[in-house]
């Protein structure tokens, strides 16, 4: 039953019926008070899951989170590219280096093609306060030959 259930998940995961035009449902990575985060998968082949443990105004240093897919590409190097707007102006674009070939820094980097990855633990990165606001964050991890291996449209509101 275990080998089904997991066809059953990677055939939906992969499923071209969403390279028709049908957009992945929005899936919230947290909720709390008057602070909500919602994501959608930009790729259109594959979802993922992605979750925030305490979703809070005040983002500290340390953030737990998880995050699971199967992998349609080998990541011996994967980089994130982070883009941050509000009411459709750039406020902050960067890179960041997850796996690099001499210092990978999680226990899925190198990991192949067909395989799946999941990730439950702290994400460094600068503490800071979200101000009030509705921001757009587009993410998209990609590898060493600069193929998608994610992507994401991330929308935060703060009232």
């Amino acid at each position: 039953m275990k080998g089904f259930a997991a066809a059953l998940l990677i055939w939906t995961l992969l499923s071209p019926r969403r390279a028709g035009g049908e957009a992945w449902p929005t899936h919230t990575a947290c909720r709390n008070g008057n602070l909500q985060v919602l994501y959608q998968s930009c790729d259109p082949l594959q979802d993922f899951g992605f979750s925030v443990d305490q979703c809070s105004r005040q983002l500290k240093p340390n953030i737990n989170v998880r995050f699971g897919m199967v992998l349609r590409e080998d990541i011996e190097q994967l980089f994130l590219d982070v883009a941050l707007f509000s009411k459709g102006l750039s406020i902050l674009n960067f890179s960041y280096p997850i796996c690099e070939v001499d210092l990978p820094k999680f226990s899925f980097c190198g990991r192949r093609k067909g395989e799946q990855i999941y990730y439950a633990g702290p994400l460094n990165n600068p503490g800071f306060e979200i101000p009030e606001g509705d921001y757009e964050v587009l993410l998209e991890l990609y590898n060493q030959d600069h193929a998608t291996v994610a992507c994401a449209n991330a929308t935060v509101l703060y009232s």
